[in-house]
């Protein structure tokens, strides 16, 4: 079975997300319930997930992505990191890397963190994508 290029980015995002949830040492219920959601609606098998849990992969160069891809991610571990609605510091320096990682300014993460549960996200997106890319 031939992997498409969709397949791939979201196996990238998925990666991150389990290495982000195990950040903090505690795969809490609910980030793997969230993890599960986005690899359900993006067709992507349980069986690959549980893989990709057993097994992570080195999070690789991440450059390639769309601005909106690039975007996508970081909101994805914006929401992972609110999901048992406790913020470590682990997890923060995490989101950091991958932020970098992504193209994005250090404190971008700051930033969307701050703004999480105050500003509409499509507001956070565009000040994202116009000052801290």
């Amino acid at each position: 079975m031939q992997v498409g290029t969709m397949d791939i980015v979201t196996k990238k995002q998925l990666n991150i997300l389990i290495q982000l949830a195990e950040a903090d040492k505690h795969f809490a219920k609910s980030e793997r319930d969230m993890i599960f959601r986005i690899a359900k609606d993006r067709n992507f098998s349980e069986e690959e997930v549980t893989q990709l849990i057993r097994h992570p992969e080195p999070i690789d160069t991440l450059g390639a992505l769309s601005s909106d891809q690039k975007f996508e991610y970081l909101q994805a571990c914006i929401t992972l990191i609110h999901a048992d609605h406790n913020l470590f510091e682990s997890e923060l320096i995490f989101c950091k890397s991958i932020a970098i990682k992504l193209g994005f300014k250090k404190n971008a993460v700051d930033f969307f963190v701050d703004n999480f549960e105050k500003m509409p996200l499509e507001s956070i997106k565009s000040k994202l994508l116009t000052e801290f890319l």
